[in-house]
């Protein structure tokens, strides 16, 4: 029972720190509106949470401490690619669709939609501050417990991404119209350049 623990406050940590309105969570929900390659977005989402912790417990964030040049560098190249994607889901927005059979105007590939998992996870310097640093100090924190502690977080990333992704389609009644999407988009749009804006104003 003592080993459950850690585990919990590892998944209730976890939880805390994804279930937000953020570029990855964003773009999790529109792949599962959209009901195209949810299964491969999930994982990547899943396995990219489940490294970065895992590097946060193996010390990496006192790296991302000591070498402060890195953040920098990570804060620069993830503004860049939100403000392109957040123009592209403004553009999205003043041209909406309906989710018929055409559904709306973004039919990228599988490799393409798992490329910008990708770089919307890799990209952001917010998830290496709540994953490897803010997550990885607390997990350390529990000792020889930490793996436990960690595993508990990474089974919360595995469990939110699946319920956003696979939970998405309960709201397809809704996305049945074009100005839902428009009002999705636009959301969308402004959470990317707000991110943006917040990265560069931290330098």
């Amino acid at each position: 029972m003592t080993d459950l623990l850690p585990v919990l406050a590892g998944l209730g940590f976890g939880l805390s720190l994804i279930v937000a309105i953020g570029a990855q969570n964003a773009f999790v929900l529109r792949q599962g509106l959209l009901r195209k390659h949810i299964l491969a977005v999930v994982a990547v989402c899943a396995l990219s949470d489940a490294v970065l912790i895992a590097l946060g417990i193996s010390g990496l964030g006192l790296v991302f401490e000591r070498l402060p040049v890195l953040m920098v560098i990570a804060r620069i190249a993830g503004a860049a690619f939100l403000i392109v994607y957040g123009f592209l889901a403004a553009r999205r927005a003043l041209r909406p669709a309906a989710l018929g059979e055409d559904g709306p105007r973004s039919s990228a590939g599988l490799a393409a939609t798992i490329t910008t998992a990708l770089a919307l996870t890799w990209l952001n310097p917010h998830v290496y501050l709540d994953t490897v640093v803010l997550l990885g100090s607390v997990a350390n924190s529990h000792g020889d417990a930490r793996w436990l502690f960690g595993l508990g977080a990474m089974a919360g990333s595995v469990i939110w991404f699946t319920a956003l992704g696979f939970g998405a389609r309960l709201l397809q009644p809704i996305f049945a119209r074009p100005g839902a999407w428009r009002v999705l988009d636009g959301i969308i749009a402004l959470v990317m350049l707000a991110i943006a804006a917040s990265l560069l104003l931290g330098l």
